[in-house]
């Protein structure tokens, strides 16, 4: 592909401010091509990517694009869409207000009200926003745990869920039919539609709602002490305001309870990697805490760390904690009489089984779906249509987490006030989460699980995935080491195989790849929906956890052997 044109054009356009022009002649030849070799897409979560001058890249020109878009679409939807308005909301992330107010500008002249919020807000606000006002949708600017140099932009319907890939596909062509992002115009309306700041009452009754999910709100909390990082992102108001009203003992991370957008008081935003934990578990060793907090920059993931009996703190992998809270709410909501009896749990295809098996025990049915919290919100939203089972649980093994549907994506502040009254009720017990988990895993079996990624960039990136999984594909039953298959399942053409039967996956096509071995452990292999990387995702399940940690040792060797990865 030639790309000179295109950056030319970029090159001379009249429209290109002086930043981003000269950002775009310091590229070096492996930036040109990443941000010039296509346009930026929409993947698991929205449209997300680094920021810079490009098609491939976040920038004013490609969030106006898509904002451009994603009005027409939402007119092609409800006739009434520009009466019902668009929330929109951001993070703490860079040109994150500036792009706030460019779309709040788009849609005002496409003529649709517009709700705003005076500063940063969480995802999961912006997603309970958008049902409290009854607008047509919603957009969040956030590239949620990305590093420093990410954007994104999520969308979301009247719901309050992100777009489903049969809601994304006429957005995609929308969008893929305007003009370049250079040159697209607004298709002004004859009346500019309203911009309105949402003020604090909107937080007041979100937090209201969160604060509703607790079982035990009057528990005595004295001396049972709670760190709490926000990651220099949106939980750093209404976090530490959740925690506090409730009554903890509650140490915020002061030094990161200051959004900022180059993160500069954390090695690292994410919750799933051990330095975002670094600046919390010291504070947590000089004041002895008993729960270690950290959400996310947009606030839709929490991680959780526990101090054991040797007062060492050990972080619980999302699985483990997802694991642990189902056993909370569902086993306490039934001794409170408030577990339905027709309850179900939602997880993912990637998520460990021993949720499932919790939630089971637990007299619930579970059912499972792609990567991808929308999946789960549109369920939601089905059943209460249609009068399917009660929505107890959902949750994915990447830290995120939804407990009640007043919003409908992951709520970190909803996980931050469970895990806080979880721990803190088998504190009173005399139990750690450790301990407790211990229990589960005695009673379902030992569960380890274990990601490992593959980085895969530039425009060679994806045809290297391709190839790797059509390999993958073709030799399913393979022997794995010492493990054998019992059953492949290919989410690209919806076939589930064993070696004596196929049945249909009734699920939307996606490019995943599953590997159920006979003895219950797992590979799933998935590309990522945000990155330009593939993810590995590896379970082994064992009677005793130092058999589970040596079988996942030798099961990571043995695949990655197999297919020369």
């Amino acid at each position: 592909m030639d790309m000179r044109p295109i950056v030319d054009h970029w090159k001379k356009s009249r429209f290109l401010p002086p930043d981003l022009k000269e950002q775009l002649e310091a590229y070096r030849p492996d930036e040109l091509l990443d941000a010039f070799y296509k346009d930026i897409e929409f993947g698991t979560a929205g449209m997300r990517g680094i920021m810079g001058p490009g098609p491939n890249r976040i920038n004013i020109f490609t969030i106006k694009k898509a904002t451009i878009g994603f009005g027409l679409y939402l007119l092609g939807v409800d006739e009434s869409a520009r009466e019902h308005g668009v929330v929109i909301a951001h993070d703490n992330r860079r040109h994150a207000r500036e792009f706030n107010d460019l779309i709040a500008a788009t849609l005002s002249q496409m003529g649709f009200k517009v709700y705003i919020f005076e500063d940063l807000r969480p995802t999961p606000e912006l997603s309970f926003a958008v049902r409290e006002k009854g607008a047509a949708g919603g957009i969040v600017i956030t590239a949620s745990h990305n590093p420093k140099q990410y954007n994104g932009y999520k969308v979301y319907d009247e719901t309050g869920c992100q777009l489903t890939p049969n809601r994304i596909a006429p957005l995609v062509e929308t969008i893929a039919s305007l003009p370049d992002s250079l040159e697209v115009e607004i298709p002004a309306w004859a009346t500019p539609g309203e911009i309105v700041t949402l003020g604090n009452e909107l937080d007041f009754r979100y937090l209201y709602n969160v604060k509703g999910v607790a079982l035990y709100p009057d528990l005595p909390k004295r001396g049972f002490k709670v760190v709490y990082s926000p990651e220099h992102g949106t939980g750093s108001f209404l976090g530490v305001r959740l925690l506090r009203e409730c009554g903890y003992e509650l140490y915020p991370v002061v030094s990161q309870c200051v959004p900022d957008p180059d993160f500069s008081q954390t090695k690292s935003p994410n919750p799933e990697l051990d330095e975002a934990y670094e600046e919390a578990i010291k504070l947590a060793k000089t004041i002895q805490a008993q729960l270690v907090l950290v959400t996310d920059p947009d606030a839709d993931r929490v991680g959780v760390a526990y101090r054991d009996e040797k007062g060492n703190y050990v972080r619980l992998t999302g699985n483990q904690s997802g694991a642990l809270l189902i056993d909370y709410l569902l086993r306490e909501r039934n001794r409170l009489g408030r577990l339905a009896d027709n309850g179900v749990v939602y997880d993912t295809i990637v998520t460990s089984p021993l949720g499932a098996k919790v939630a089971e025990y637990h007299g619930c049915r579970v059912e499972s779906f792609l990567t991808g919290f929308k999946f789960i919100g549109d369920r939601i939203h089905f059943y209460e249509k249609t009068g399917g089972p009660h929505f107890e649980f959902g949750y994915e093994e990447s830290y995120g987490c939804l407990i009640a549907p007043f919003s409908r994506d992951k709520d970190g502040f909803q996980a931050i006030l469970m895990y806080a009254e979880m721990a803190l009720f088998y504190h009173l017990q005399g139990y750690h989460l450790g301990q407790r988990l211990h229990i589960l895993h005695k009673r379902h079996g030992f569960y380890v699980d274990r990601q490992v990624s593959k980085d895969f960039q530039g425009p060679t990136g994806a045809e290297k995935i391709a190839t790797m999984l059509a390999r993958l594909r073709k030799t399913p039953f393979a022997q794995i080491g010492d493990f054998k298959v019992a059953t492949f399942e290919d989410y690209l053409t919806s076939i589930r195989k064993s070696e004596r039967q196929q049945t249909s996956i009734a699920l939307p096509s996606s490019d995943v790849v599953k590997f159920i071995l006979t003895d219950g452990s797992s590979i799933a292999v998935r590309p990522s929906g945000t990155e330009p990387k593939c993810k590995l995702y590896f379970s082994a399940v064992a009677s005793s956890s130092n058999e589970a940690d040596a079988k996942m040792n030798k099961l990571i060797e043995a695949f990655l052997t197999t297919y020369d990865l």
